[in-house]
């Protein structure tokens, strides 16, 4: 049994899983600091019901254009 690909499927993978959470995360950090107001405040302390929703929106955004990206 050759293991040569799927070692090399293995690590493609990790590699492009690490690049995708560093690129999300810094599209997030970016997001939040493009705020006028602390997100965690607004959301937590405030009950802001509605900027969550918009937070997972943002989040499901970047993952689909970041999903597709990786998939060519």
């Amino acid at each position: 049994m050759n293991l040569r690909p799927i070692l090399r499927t293995a690590l493609s993978s990790l590699a492009f899983g690490t690049l995708g959470l560093i690129v999300f995360a810094v599209v997030f950090w970016l997001f939040a600091k493009s705020m006028p107001f602390s997100l965690r405040k607004e959301v937590e302390d405030d009950q802001n019901t509605s900027l969550g929703i918009l937070i997972g929106a943002v989040i499901v955004g970047i993952a689909m254009i970041l999903a597709a990206a990786i998939e060519g």
